[in-house]
């Protein structure tokens, strides 16, 4: 399977050369006979770094780059190799899986999880600009 489609490539690369969005993710890898997962928002210039939220089964999903062609190089049981969720569409912001799946201990979420942290996370947002007494601290002191 190619991993990365002509048009994912195109996505990964733009979000690279803007690194500081909150982008969400574009293509989600997977083991199809293990538990890791990667969720991947940008690729760098040398077209083989992406940065994203990986999984790789220990209960501690982290966000950080991770190498395409170590990805592919995986081979597995029965020939398999890792494989790209072709259904996949980020719906978050990759701050926001990373918080579901800081919460759940895995990047196999449910729809509710992210749909609680994506709320959570605007909920503070409008909370702190509209208030300050909401802020950390109870905000600036006059």
């Amino acid at each position: 399977m190619i991993l990365l489609t002509p048009d994912i490539h195109a996505r990964l690369l733009a979000n690279g050369l803007k690194p500081e969005v909150d982008y969400a993710p574009v293509v989600k890898l997977f083991n199809p006979v293990g538990a890791a997962t990667w969720l991947a928002s940008e690729l760098d210039e040398d077209g083989d770094t992406l940065f994203g939220l990986a999984d790789l089964g220990f209960g501690c999903p982290e966000l950080g780059s991770f190498s395409l062609s170590e990805i592919t190089s995986v081979r597995l049981p029965f020939g398999l190799g890792i494989e790209r969720d072709i259904l996949f569409e980020g719906q978050f912001p990759l701050s926001v899986y990373a918080e579901a799946a800081r919460l759940a201990g895995s990047i196999v979420l449910t729809e509710r999880l992210l749909r609680q942290a994506a709320q959570r996370r605007e909920v503070w947002r409008c909370a702190c600009a509209h208030s300050p007494a909401a802020w950390p601290g109870g905000g600036p002191k006059e």
